[in-house]
């Protein structure tokens, strides 16, 4: 056997420009990926993914046989949703109402009805309205079979003690306040948090982030792995090797791989006058209702904001873009755009190249020819958007 997570067209369109440079599936929300999670769920060595023929060059797609299990990529696994996929037989497919769930073999050939409730990720909003959810999901998982460091005399615990986990393996955590009282607190290996800081769960720590002095991070809040954050962050996401490192507020937000945020920053989350929030949506090519009051900045990989850049509520970011300078820029950006509030240009490739791969050598993180490969196609669907 051997799992497909797949990716419908529509999804990962509503989720661009973070689904750009990945699959669906590769997308953090809560502690870990949502492969991750499945990975977890069904045990298989084979995962793949079915997604857009330019990142196959990166991510490759292993032949369909007749019992490989194909699953949407944008599902979140529950116990209920997993006993039901593992119950399919060849030629079965499982939809919950019209939403389909997963497909054992090649060919469909007959469909059963899921009656339980299913949770996606369909909307870019959805991964940090989401993210509640799966923090305690995956802090349920991942700390069942690992007993927790004790954590220092000098850290203040506001709680249930149970609901901290510090993994034996973390960093310093020194000098800091958590409170647990509305959610677990996840520090992974290599994480450290430096004193003066003060969280508020749920929150996820991931594999070798930092929290600096002073941070004040509101749940539900993922940083993911080798980031470094600071400032104020409330329910925020942020993939991988991303910084906000400075004072600044970060609210309602999703951050892609390989971003910078300068000191000073700040983000709107909120509307003067309390309104419905309208966000960027690529393949209507227009702003769409959100049904939100709060929606913060969306940020694609390999983007840069300036120190002390302001961005408006609800803010859309594309691939390698960087703005800097006062005043607010127009709420939507194309990749590979680059300049301020006086005007935007774009940015060579040459020079993008060479500075993705200084940012990605400190990280000891090669610029790979996949990735230049899949940054330049971006570029060119870049410019129906311009």
């Amino acid at each position: 056997m051997n799992v497909i997570l797949y990716d419908s067209e529509q999804t990962r369109g509503n989720l661009l420009p973070i689904s750009y440079t990945r699959p669906v599936a590769g997308i953090r929300i809560g502690i870990d990926t949502i492969a991750d999670k499945w990975k977890a769920a069904i045990a298989c060595e084979d995962y793949s993914y079915m997604t857009a023929d330019y990142l196959k060059v990166k991510y490759p797609c292993a032949a369909i046989t007749d019992e490989s299990l194909i699953i949407a990529g944008n599902l979140l696994p529950d116990d209920s949703v997993v006993e039901a996929i593992r119950m399919l037989k060849s030629g079965e497919a499982l939809y919950a109402g019209e939403r389909f769930v997963a497909r054992c073999g090649a060919e469909e050939k007959s469909r059963i009805a899921y009656k339980g409730e299913v949770t996606a990720v369909d909307n870019l909003w959805d991964i940090f309205m989401l993210n509640d959810r799966a923090i305690r999901y995956d802090f349920a998982r991942l700390t069942k079979d690992i007993p927790s460091r004790r954590h220092s005399e000098t850290v203040t615990v506001i709680g249930d003690r149970s609901q901290l986990f510090i993994h034996p393996d973390a960093g310093d955590v020194e000098g800091c306040v958590i409170n647990v009282k509305s959610g677990p607190v996840y520090i992974g290996p290599g994480a450290e948090v430096m004193e003066g800081a003060c969280m508020r769960g749920p929150i996820a720590i991931c594999r070798d982030a930092v929290v600096k002095m002073g941070a004040k991070i509101y749940g539900a809040t993922s940083i993911g792995p080798y980031c470094k954050v600071g400032g104020e962050l409330s329910n925020v996401v942020m993939m991988a090797y991303s910084n906000k490192a400075h004072e600044g507020f970060l609210g309602n937000a999703v951050i892609g791989e390989w971003c910078n945020i300068g000191g000073g920053c700040v983000a709107s989350n909120l509307k003067n006058d309390y309104t419905e929030i309208k966000l960027w949506n690529y393949p209507a090519h227009r702003f769409v209702k959100t049904g939100l009051q709060f929606c913060g900045l969306i940020m694609g990989d390999h983007s840069k904001a300036g120190v002390n850049s302001m961005l408006n509520t609800a803010t859309v970011l594309g691939v390698g873009v960087s703005i800097h300078g006062s005043g607010f820029p127009r709420p939507f950006l194309a990749s590979f755009s680059e300049g301020s509030t006086a005007g935007f240009s774009d940015i060579p490739m040459t020079r993008f190249f060479d500075t993705a791969r200084k940012m990605m050598a400190r990280r000891h993180v090669e610029l790979t020819d996949a990735d230049i490969e899949i940054l330049n196609h971006i570029r060119a669907l870049a410019e129906q958007y311009r």
